[in-house]
């Protein structure tokens, strides 16, 4: 079976969106989740960097008038540096936002076996652990959707094998063969080779590797939660305390980098893309969302009590602004940590 059944359960009666691209893999999950009877909408963007992207555009918006669904579009010019990183980022603000809108349950993608492995081998040569050499899973949490990856156990290979076995149409992205994209060397010269090997054996090893990563990292002890504030237990271990802070910060959308959970770990007290700062002590640690000093007017008698509290000055004017902060200096007042 080519689709993950823990990720097609998740699915069933549900109101998905699916994140389409017209190439081989979203292409073959169209038409396998077709097949399961699973309901769900496209959503499409065209970044105009390529004079393929129209057809395939036209291509997806042909497919879902075909079987009655939803075709969301995004048009948007995008060029220059950091390109991979900023396409990642304006899609997936362009799929919460449809999500929010329509009150999708699930956004699934197509990441496949091919993917997982050329990630984790790119996180291999900086230098990793385990936590950041697994970094997608079948299922994932966020704050109001799940991101479900029904592909991520099925090789490449294999979606294409059903395409061209079914005669059904698919386009090629040629930028994906270019050497100046650090991604398309491990895969050229790397992951390719391996997939072709042994790909049964790379797929037992990730969910291995899955649930030696759950047994190793179990989930932050929430203390305290209110919309974008979150207090859990620091734990005594670094390598935990960076994993339940990227756990945390990825529920709300935010893939914090390596150099920044770096400075995470190094500074304790941290701001990291102007949108989210980290507070941590011995006993707690703060994440919030990010408002700027000075922005809120914060009473002395606040900043008194934040200071006995030990809580970092970085999250007190969002805990003030936005959050129940007696019922929070009320737990940490009598509770024993």
């Amino acid at each position: 079976m080519l689709l993950e059944p823990s990720s097609l359960k998740i699915l069933k009666n549900r109101k998905n969106l699916l994140a389409f691209s017209a190439g081989v893999d979203s292409t073959a999950l169209y038409h396998l989740l077709k097949e399961e009877n699973i309901d769900f909408d496209i959503a499409i963007v065209n970044y105009k960097v390529r004079e393929q992207s129209e057809k395939e555009v036209e291509y997806a918006l042909q497919l879902a008038n075909s079987d009655n669904r939803k075709c969301h579009l995004l048009e948007i010019e995008l060029s220059g540096k950091n390109f991979e990183y900023n396409a990642r980022n304006i899609r997936y603000k362009f799929f919460e936002e449809l999500i929010e809108k329509y009150n999708y349950n699930n956004l699934i993608t197509a990441h496949q076996l091919d993917d997982m492995l050329e990630w984790s081998l790119m996180q291999l040569c900086k230098g990793c652990g385990l936590a950041e050499l697994i970094g997608m899973q079948p299922i994932e949490s966020r704050e109001s959707y799940n991101i479900v990856r029904p592909l991520l156990f099925t090789p490449k290979k294999s979606l294409l094998e059903l395409l061209e076995t079914k005669k059904i149409k698919y386009f090629l992205d040629h930028t994906n063969q270019s050497d100046s994209f650090k991604r398309n060397r491990f895969r050229k010269y790397a992951a390719s080779f391996l997939m072709e090997e042994s790909s049964s054996g790379i797929a037992k090893s990730f969910k291995i590797l899955l649930q030696e990563k759950a047994n190793c990292f179990p989930p932050p002890y929430i203390y305290f939660q209110s919309k974008k504030f979150y207090c859990i237990k620091t734990p005594t271990d670094d390598k935990l305390l960076i994993h339940h802070i990227d756990t945390l910060l990825k529920k709300e959308g935010y893939i914090a980098s390596s150099a920044q959970r770096e400075h995470i770990l190094n500074s304790r007290s941290a701001v990291i893309g102007g949108e989210w700062c980290i507070e941590i002590n011995d006993k707690l640690t703060y994440i919030s969302a990010y408002i700027k000093p000075g922005k809120i007017k914060m009473p002395k008698w606040f900043k008194e009590r934040c200071r006995e509290l030990k809580i970092g000055s970085k999250v007190r004017p969002y805990l003030f602004d936005s959050v129940n902060f007696e019922e929070l200096f009320s737990l940490l007042e009598i509770e024993t940590f």
